[in-house]
């Protein structure tokens, strides 16, 4: 869902920037986003159909400037793939950018139902809204 709204909000402003989502896990490799987060992106407007999982590499950490972590856990598993202490500094929690919000992780919303997956689009999107603000930084 990050992505997509990333995606969504990188376009609407007509940025030069690219974008890509990864799992520390190797499960759901080549799969959809899960139906309901499609269904609650489709509902905003934007279009996540065209997602595949895939698994974090460690070319991940010189291809891109920023890597956001929905939580503590996958946050210490990117950082401990990373190929240098300083490529491990672009790693970071999403929700960093959304001080305000009063969860400082993201909840997986798979094992409930339609809310919370609205929660998290929810809580995405003011964290996304600050990454672009701030640059990317």
């Amino acid at each position: 869902m990050a992505e997509g709204i990333l995606r969504d909000m990188i376009r609407t402003q007509g940025l030069d920037w690219s974008t890509d989502s990864a799992g520390t896990g190797n499960y759901h490799v080549g799969e959809q986003p899960d139906r309901r987060a499609m269904k609650t992106m489709t509902a905003r407007g934007i279009d996540i159909t065209d997602l595949r999982a895939r698994h974090l590499r460690t070319s991940d950490f010189e291809e891109f400037d920023l890597l956001l972590a929905m939580d503590a856990s996958n946050l210490q598993n990117m950082r401990a793939i990373a190929p240098t202490p300083e490529h491990a500094k672009k790693a970071r929690l999403v929700m960093d950018f959304a001080p305000d919000h009063a969860l400082r992780e993201v909840p997986d919303p798979y094992f409930g139902g339609d809310d919370g997956f609205v929660d998290v689009y929810d809580m995405l999107t003011i964290a996304c809204a600050n990454v672009l603000k701030n640059g990317g930084r």
